[in-house]
């Protein structure tokens, strides 16, 4: 009876020591082992041993995995076909004041990594809490530094930027081990209670802005069109001056030249004139009379260019 009674205190002692003093740690973790209550080592994934009966004591943390904290939501399910959230009991951490003193309804997700397990175990108490705290407090920060509509329109991705900066200058300050990721906005909404109205100044501006654009349009298409009719008349202006220009010029160039031949020889320049103007002349007229100088004999002359009708 004694015996089986040794046997199972041996094989009860053999059990506890084997449960107590290995530890298999995952792939995506690392093992932090303390002894006696102070760091003594870290273990890389795999079978690891450590001293029996609580003398040592191992803590995993995920190094290799990407976590993520919620705020203003939590995610109750996820499926293939839908991803269901809580939102009801988180509306402290999302609703926040702006500059412009406007309250805004803002839920965002921070995506980190753990890169220092000691850092993380041992620099800061809680360190999830505390990051927690640090991220809202980040948030409400860059928040109350702009406006409303920058907050709801244009400016939420600085904003998720900003934040994600300021939150990692924290996590570096208290060395906690932590790398910041990514900081996404899932969602930012004014309060249920101005939705309503909020949208309806959303939809007049929106309005506006299409009326602006279209004027824009607009103008863009009359005005190059004005343009270039103006610069069409203005070439065909000028055109029409160089080429008044050039004719004026030419006939006082011919004058001049006409001018020095008359001087060179009046009497025949004068003749040449005289026959080369009537040969212009006389085809034009229908009926011809020819007399001599002293007007005393005519000679009548048959029309024979009389038109017919």
């Amino acid at each position: 009876m004694k015996k089986h009674w040794k046997k199972f205190v041996i094989g009860l002692f053999l059990f506890i020591l084997l449960i107590t003093s290995i530890r298999t740690v995952g792939p995506e973790k690392e093992g932090v082992v303390l002894m006696l209550g102070k760091y003594n080592r870290t273990v890389q994934p795999g079978l690891n041993f450590i001293l029996p009966f609580g003398i040592e004591k191992m803590y995993k943390i995920p190094v290799q995995r990407q976590l993520k904290q919620e705020f203003g939501f939590r995610t109750v399910s996820t499926s293939s076909l839908r991803t269901q959230y809580a939102k009801t009991a988180y509306a402290d951490e999302s609703l926040m004041l702006t500059g412009d003193l406007n309250l805004a309804d803002v839920e965002w997700v921070v995506q980190y990594r753990i890169v220092d397990s000691y850092k993380y175990l041992f620099r800061v108490r809680d360190a999830e809490d505390a990051l927690h705290d640090m991220s809202e407090a980040a948030m409400r920060q860059i928040i109350g530094d702009r406006t409303v509509n920058e907050v709801l329109t244009v400016g939420r991705q600085e904003v998720a930027s900003s934040v994600e900066v300021l939150l990692q200058k924290m996590c570096d300050e208290y060395e906690n081990g932590i790398r910041i990721v990514q900081v996404v906005l899932q969602d930012v909404n004014p309060p249920e209670a101005v939705k309503a109205s909020f949208n309806a100044v959303n939809e007049a501006q929106q309005e506006k802005e299409t009326l602006i654009n279209k004027a824009e349009s607009e103008y863009n298409k009359v005005i190059p069109r004005a343009r270039g009719e103006a610069q069409e008349i203005v070439q065909l202006a000028e055109a029409y001056a160089t080429n008044r220009i050039n004719i004026a010029t030419g006939e006082a160039e011919r004058f001049i030249a006409l001018y020095n031949e008359y001087v060179k020889a009046p009497e025949v320049t004068k003749k040449r004139i005289y026959f080369e103007t009537m040969e212009r002349i006389l085809p034009k007229i229908d009926n011809k009379i020819i007399m001599d100088e002293k007007g005393t004999n005519l000679l009548p002359l048959f029309n024979l260019q009389q038109k017919k009708d």
